[in-house]
C-alpha cells in the first residue's frame, strides 16, 4: 500500500508541477497569418509538447487575417509575435519607422507566391501569360510584385488585364474560367482548385522563387522595440518554434492532430498534403539543407527590400539589416534539419 501510494502520489504531482511552471510562464500574443492550415502544426506541436513552455512562456495562438493585417496587429502591440509574408512589413516600415518590425526567424526559405492556371486557358509556359486575363486580390503580395517578377522571368506585362476580387473568391473565378491565371500563395490555390474540383494533373504553377525572384517567404515577426525588451521571451519563442518543425517534419501525423485539437473542422488528410508541399518548395530547400533552417542571407534580404520598394514605388525604404537580424536564433547545430 505504502509503495502504491508513493507512485499515485507520483502521478498527481507532476501535472501538479506543469500547472505551476505554466503560472509562472511569461504569457504571449500570437498571431498567425491565416486560418489553421498544415505548416502552421509546428506552432502547435510545439505547444502541445511543451517546448514554449520549457523556455518559461505560454503564448496564446490566434488565426490571422493575411499577413498585412498580421504585420499591423503586431507593430500596434496587439499581438507580441506574428507568423506574415515578411513582404508585408517593407512598406509598412518604409512609412511607419517608429513602429517597425523585424523578421527573426524566415521559416519559409522561398516565398510561396506564385502564378497559377489550369489546362484548357491556352496558358503552357510562363510567358503565355501575356495577353491573359490575370486575377488577384488589390494590393496583395503576389500581385504588387507581379512586375517585379515579370521583368525578372521575361513577361510582356503590357496586354495582361487584371481582375480584382476578395481573396476568397479568387480561386473560385479561376476554376470557373472567369480569370484565366491568378497571382497567389500556391499550397493555398493548389487546394482550393482541388476542392473546387479541379483535377490535380490540370493545374499549372510557376513559383516566384524558382523562376526569378528568390525571396524569403512567412516568418516570424516582432516590434523592434519589444525586442530590445524581451530578448529572451523571443529567444525562447523561436527555439521552441524550431523544435516544433523538427517534430513536424518528423511527426506529421501527430503534429497533424495537434491543430485538429484546436480545430475540429481541420482537415487531416488535406492539411497533411498542403505541409508536404510546403515543405519540399518553401522549406528544404538547398540553402536550408546546407545551413539549417532560419538561414539569414543579407544579400538574398536586400534583394527582398529591393522588390517591393520597386513595387510599392518606395523612395526611402528600410536598411534590409532593419528588416532582419538572426540575433535570436539558436546556434546553426540546433537548427539543422535531417
Amino acid at each position: 500500500m505504502h509503495r502504491r501510494s508513493l507512485i499515485a502520489a507520483a502521478g498527481l504531482a507532476l501535472p501538479a508541477l506543469r500547472a505551476a511552471r505554466a503560472q509562472g510562464a511569461t504569457p504571449l500574443r500570437f498571431s498567425l497569418d491565416w486560418a489553421l492550415q498544415g505548416n502552421h502544426a509546428m506552432f502547435t506541436i510545439a505547444a502541445e509538447r511543451g517546448l514554449f513552455r520549457d523556455a518559461g512562456l505560454a503564448p496564446r495562438i490566434d488565426r490571422g487575417f493575411g499577413s498585412g493585417d498580421t504585420v499591423v496587429k503586431v507593430a500596434s502591440g496587439a499581438y507580441d509575435l506574428g507568423y506574415a509574408e515578411v513582404s508585408a512589413a517593407v512598406k509598412f516600415n518604409a512609412e511607419n519607422p517608429e513602429r517597425r518590425v523585424v523578421c527573426i526567424y524566415p521559416v519559409l526559405d522561398r516565398t510561396a507566391a506564385a502564378v497559377i492556371t489550369v489546362n484548357g486557358r491556352g496558358i503552357a509556359a510562363l510567358k503565355d501569360v501575356a495577353g491573359k486575363r490575370l486575377g488577384a486580390p488589390e494590393g496583395e503580395a503576389s500581385r504588387v510584385l507581379f512586375p517585379t517578377f515579370a521583368r525578372a522571368a521575361g513577361i510582356d506585362t503590357g496586354s495582361i488585364q487584371w481582375t480584382s476580387m476578395a481573396a476568397n473568391l479568387r480561386d473560385t473565378m479561376l476554376a470557373r474560367g472567369q480569370v484565366d491565371a491568378v497571382t497567389g500563395f500556391l499550397f493555398t490555390t493548389h487546394f482550393n482548385l482541388l476542392a473546387a474540383g479541379v483535377k490535380e494533373d490540370d493545374i499549372l504553377a510557376w513559383p516566384y522563387a524558382e523562376n526569378g525572384l528568390d525571396l524569403y517567404g512567412s516568418g516570424i515577426i516582432a516590434r523592434a522595440d519589444w525586442l530590445e525588451k524581451n530578448p529572451q521571451a523571443a529567444s525562447g519563442f523561436v527555439r521552441g518554434c524550431v523544435g516544433g518543425l523538427k517534430l513536424l517534419l518528423a511527426e506529421p501525423d501527430a503534429a497533424m492532430e495537434s491543430v485538429k485539437a484546436r480545430e475540429p473542422l481541420f482537415d487531416v488528410a488535406l492539411e497533411k498534403r498542403r505541409w508536404a508541399m510546403t515543405r519540399d518548395r518553401c522549406i528544404l530547400t538547398p540553402a536550408v539543407r546546407e545551413h539549417g533552417t532560419g538561414h539569414l542571407d543579407m544579400a538574398r534580404a536586400e534583394t527582398l527590400v529591393r522588390a517591393n520598394a520597386e513595387a510599392y514605388g518606395l523612395k526611402n525604404p528600410p536598411g534590409a539589416e532593419s528588416l532582419f537580424t538572426d540575433r535570436f536564433l539558436p546556434p546553426a547545430a540546433e537548427r539543422r534539419l535531417a
